[in-house]
């Protein structure tokens, strides 16, 4: 039938045309447009752009852009389309979302990628295989000032593009220990009072979004009302103001909250639902005329005391997450659209989380809604237990596990990811719990990855990273490798130090390198060939320089070198001068008790403590290796090696344990203590 109409139509213009009468053919659907590329950021390695596709034609579903570049550049994370590349050829097809392209309408696709060399625009555009007019390149921003990479997306994306939104909040950090601290006051866990100042300099670091955690509880009046104390929500709201001011992504949340009352919902459900939506209801009120770049976060670390097990702890996140997205969306104003982020159970990557997190955003099928998750590391090495005292093959391998999980879970499937916090838990009492170098390669390779399954990650700070009145870092090594990790790999090693004997003949000392996708470049102030010879992936320092850089060999760390790679920042190797530490008997108590210890050089990793029957002794009795600052703190300056209550809590009475000192130089030392009711003895032999 239908062929035989469509012959019918063309004889019938055919007998027209015959008798002289003009036919005009039916129309087809015509393809015009301009593109508008516009660069958001550059900083000499990684960049942003934002494609602006104008249709000057009929309306097209579903569309397809196409583009080539002129150079190397490689598309990293792309949003408000399906982005491809093969060589230098990019192509972006229409999302599930946005399949149609009317007559007039304009649509904006975005990308973050990296470079080398020159990064000029594409010069031409397909829009479904017809060239586009109008291309109009912007000029490339100039890099910032401040002393770091800065990927600060300028103009930013709309903010009901959620994709875009969490993409421009890379890098993110969070003002831990202060409008969260569980005290009378932001200054109760021993934080200074915030300033506009602080958070200037945090922007300056390259920043480009700010977690604000706020605890609520102690701040709240009496049932039914669960009134906010004025005086407490004013200062939220100061801080939150001079965070936009600065032009940060602002994120806050309910805080400690989580594990101070509404973790009881389990058998109190009634009322703990009761006072959350409570206040989330002033907070939607208090902020609903807020700048669409303030984020809500509906809690931190969701957990549940006294539940029935993992069903019904899905059921009353959902029902917080839930409770949550409709008060704000029904409190009006920019909350209508705002972006809210919503956690897992326990803020945790574990695959049965994200399918129970999925199973609300599928229900609550919201564009503008977030994932969230939280990372310290393979526990093992994040607290330096276990014998974790290195970032193995094992440690990398969890935080691969994590990251994938994140991305085939939500960012797959269009929701966006933000690490809400992420750290090494041994941080908490101080950077030092995890060996330097361990630590540096720990956070070389989660910024790496990050970038790799396009997920926005906020370090977690309260007070131990950057200096809240100095505005300076700690540990500059550590945040030089933190901000050249947002944008691009830098070269490693097997180990930062070299350990030489202060006595005996000094012989070639060989470590590995971890390239990371770089080039070694060579070591600044010695000579290839005479000082160091590189040997596929194994460097070695040569006899006569390791003799000239000890010096007079005096215990300790002599010189440090800089291995250069072609990227990134510069691997320090450290040249030590050590002697097997020595240890001497004492007494002491359960209470107090040191070991003396003579380190000669040479710095503890680890320590495991047995019983005779070699059965192992003292906390986490799963394995003989102790936690670092736990059960055991060396003190270098007092020569002492502490080994703490909570060792000896779990200690048997009148049972011998031997300790085995684990040095970073290989060195290994024993030790004996017998607890004896409170009295603590200890020997070397």
């Amino acid at each position: 039938m239908k062929k035989l109409r469509l012959w019918t139509l063309s004889a019938v213009a055919a007998l027209l045309a015959a008798l002289g009468v003009a036919v005009t053919p039916p129309a087809l659907a015509a393809v015009a447009c301009s593109v508008t590329y516009a660069k958001t950021w550059d900083n000499g390695g990684g960049f942003g752009a934002n494609v602006t596709i104008r249709n000057l034609g009929d309306p097209v579903s579903p569309w397809t852009l196409r583009f080539t570049w002129p150079g190397n550049q490689q598309v990293g994370q792309g949003w408000n389309g399906t982005w491809t590349q093969s060589g230098q050829n990019v192509t972006v097809t229409a999302p599930s979302y946005a399949q149609s392209l009317g007559s007039g309408a304009s649509l904006t696709v975005g990308f973050n990628g990296t470079y080398s060399g020159t990064n000029a625009a594409p010069s031409s555009y397909t829009l479904n295989g017809v060239t586009c007019g109008g291309a109009s390149p912007t000029p490339t921003p100039s890099p910032s000032p401040s002393p770091s990479p800065s990927p600060s997306p300028s103009p930013s994306p709309s903010p009901g593009n959620a994709m875009a939104v969490v993409a421009a909040m890379q890098p993110g950090w969070n003002l831990g220990n202060s409008l969260d601290a569980t005290g009378q006051g932001e200054t109760s866990w021993g934080n200074p009072t915030i300033t506009p100042q602080l958070l200037d300099n945090i922007r300056a670091q390259g920043f480009n979004s700010i977690r604000i955690p706020v605890t609520w509880g102690q701040y709240l009046g009496g049932a039914p009302n669960y009134t906010i104390n004025t005086a407490h929500l004013n200062r939220v709201k100061e801080v939150v103001d001079w965070a936009l001011a600065d032009g940060f992504y602002v994120m806050i949340n309910i805080h400690h909250d989580s594990w101070q009352w509404i973790n009881t919902m389990p058998t109190d459900r009634v009322n703990v639902l009761a006072k959350y939506n409570a206040v989330w209801t002033q907070l939607a009120t208090a902020f609903r005329g807020h700048s669409p770049k303030l984020l809500f976060e509906s809690v931190n670390e969701p957990q549940f005391t006294g539940s029935s097990g993992d069903a019904q702890n899905a059921t009353l996140l959902n029902e917080l997450n839930t409770s949550f997205r409709t008060i704000v969306r029904n409190s009006g104003g920019n909350n209508a659209t705002r972006l809210l982020v919503l956690p897992t159970l326990h803020t945790s990557a574990d695959q049965p989380r994200i399918d129970e997190l999925n199973s609300t955003f599928t229900a609550l099928n919201d564009r503008n809604l977030i994932a969230t998750v939280h990372f310290y590391g393979y526990w093992p090495f994040s607290v330096n237990v276990a014998g974790g005292t290195r970032f193995d093959a094992t440690t990398q391998a969890d935080l691969v596990g994590v990251f994938d999980r994140a991305y085939n879970g939500f960012i797959s499937r269009g929701i966006p990811v933000i690490i809400g916090e992420y750290g090494l838990l041994g941080f908490d009492r101080h950077t030092g719990t995890i060996q330097q170098g361990e630590k540096l390669k720990f956070f070389e390779y989660l910024g790496y990855y990050a970038r790799q399954r396009g997920i926005t990650t906020m370090l977690w700070d309260n007070g131990q990273h950057f200096g809240r009145t100095s505005f300076t870092w700690s540990d500059p090594e550590l945040s030089a490798q933190i901000k050249s990790s947002w944008t691009t790999r830098s070269g490693t090693a097997s180990a930062d130090q070299i350990y030489v004997s202060r006595t005996g003949t000094i012989t070639a000392k060989s470590l590995t390198l971890n390239l990371n996708g770089t080039t070694f470049q060579g070591i600044t102030g010695l000579t290839q060939g005479t000082d160091y010879t590189v040997s596929g992936t194994t460097l070695t320092l040569t006899a006569s320089a390791l003799t000239r850089l000890v010096g007079s060999r005096a215990y300790g760390v002599n010189t440090s070198v800089p291995a250069r790679f072609s990227s990134g920042v510069p691997w320090r190797i450290s040249i030590i001068t050590y002697d097997t530490p020595q240890v001497s008997a004492a007494t002491g108590t359960t209470s107090a008790f040191t070991i003396p210890t003579t380190f000669r050089g040479d710095q503890l990793a680890t320590m495991e403590a047995k019983y005779a029957d070699g059965t192992s002794a003292g906390p986490h009795n799963w394995t003989s290796f102790k936690e670092f600052d736990v059960a055991f703190a060396p003190d270098y300056t007092a020569n002492t090696i502490a080994l703490t209550p909570a060792f000896f809590a779990e200690v048997n009475n009148a049972q011998r344990v031997t300790l085995t000192l684990h040095f970073w130089s290989g060195a290994q030392v024993t030790y004996y203590v017998t607890k004896s009711g409170t009295t603590v003895t200890g020997t070397t032999s």
